[in-house]
């Protein structure tokens, strides 16, 4: 098979600058997104992680079974497990009584399991080799662990050690530029590189989703979470819109 036809059976997307803007903002979303349902609704964490797990499942059904890359469709699937995993890393944490140190610890085990079970089980954890339904299921399900962990994570450093919205947005965009730095200026496998700012998108989303809908006690701005959500929403669809999106090149 040529690297044209390889190319054709891609279905997820080439990493550029405007990947990293859409999955912070989806990211983002998916924490007043989730708010929204298990708190402004009154449905609460476990009914909430319920109603976005079938979301999620019927959205990562479709996008495996779809014969070629379709961007609404993946950062459908994208949103589905950022909504999911922020009533369910709540429900952990809150509901359940872990606490974020004990959600983070296990969705992090979670995590490193998924990716090293992947990479024992295909020979790799690039996103150039997702190009077959098996390595498509363990890259949806590596996402989904990645972004529950990142709500924890998040929601931990905001409140836990206490560097509120504004302090844990500052982190986790350090963090991201440390990374983006090291890509640029080091040999560091670029697929270490990747998952790492995939993991560190989500507690970035998660801060400053928090911010924009807490109280102003709280150190937030009070927005409505459906108004926030609906304007990020906005933003996705524009970036989808305006900006073209290839699949990314595969293996070969």
């Amino acid at each position: 098979m040529d690297t044209q036809q390889k190319e054709i059976l891609s279905k997820v997307p080439e990493v550029t600058l405007v990947f990293w803007i859409i999955k912070i903002f989806a990211t983002t979303l998916g924490e007043t997104g989730g708010d929204a349902v298990s708190m402004s609704m009154n449905l609460g964490y476990l009914v909430g992680t319920a109603i976005f797990a079938v979301i999620f499942i019927a959205a990562v059904t479709a996008q495996i079974s779809a014969k070629k890359f379709h961007p609404v469709m993946y950062w459908t699937t994208i949103i589905a497990t950022t909504t999911v995993g922020t009533t369910m890393a709540d429900f952990a944490d809150r509901s359940l009584g872990i606490g974020y140190p004990g959600g983070t610890t296990i969705l992090f085990i979670l995590l490193m399991s998924s990716l090293f079970i992947w990479h024992r089980a295909l020979g790799s954890i690039s996103v150039e080799t997702v190009n077959s339904p098996r390595s498509e299921m363990f890259y949806w399900v590596t996402i989904m662990f990645s972004q529950t962990l990142g709500t924890a994570l998040g929601d931990w450093a905001a409140d836990t050690a206490g560097l509120g919205y504004g302090g844990g947005a500052l982190l986790f965009g350090a963090l991201l530029a440390a990374v983006a730095a090291a890509y640029y200026r080091t040999k560091i496998s670029r697929t270490a590189l990747f998952w790492a700012a995939f993991i560190l998108t989500r507690p970035l989303g998660a801060v400053v989703g928090d911010f924009l809908d807490k109280p102003i006690s709280q150190g937030g701005l009070n927005l409505s979470r459906y108004s926030a959500s609906a304007t990020l929403l906005t933003l996705i669809a524009l970036c989808i819109i305006v900006f073209s999106h290839k699949p990314a090149k595969q293996a070969h």
